[in-house]
């Protein structure tokens, strides 16, 4: 883990390097020192249908929900939090600085009663280091 989920509205990808904004979320969990390569999984939902604030159609947002296995301490998770947002907002900052926008991100723990898991990607990423080392 995590599952990083940017949910956004449509209305910035003119605005908002995407690709990019993902990257940098994807580095930024690495940085962390808390999250497994093998684990990190970052994806982004569009949303089209939206209601921001005043329903203005310049209203934006960008949601980062990180779900994370339980059994972290609370302060691992804020700082893992604030990293990551930091570059949410470094990434988004010349959007923000010209539209009305509303950034956010929360970590949610997944209760492992129910979360069923199966892949071998930890392995495989050893399996490359190894192989790009040689």
């Amino acid at each position: 883990m995590p599952h990083l989920i940017v949910e956004y509205s449509a209305n910035i990808e003119g605005d908002v390097d995407l690709p990019r904004l993902l990257s940098a979320i994807h580095a930024a969990a690495l940085e962390t020192g808390v999250f497994p390569l093998g684990g990190v999984r970052v994806r982004a939902e569009r949303r089209d249908i939206y209601a921001v604030a005043d329903k203005h159609p310049d209203n934006a947002f960008i949601h980062v929900q990180a779900r994370i296995g339980v059994g972290r301490a609370p302060e691992v998770r804020q700082k893992a939090a604030e990293h990551i947002f930091a570059a949410v907002k470094a990434e988004t900052a010349k959007a923000f600085a010209s539209r009305p926008m509303g950034l956010s991100l929360e970590i949610v723990e997944i209760n492992p009663v129910g979360s069923l898991k199966h892949n071998n990607l930890h392995e495989a990423v050893e399996a490359r280091r190894k192989g790009s080392a040689a």
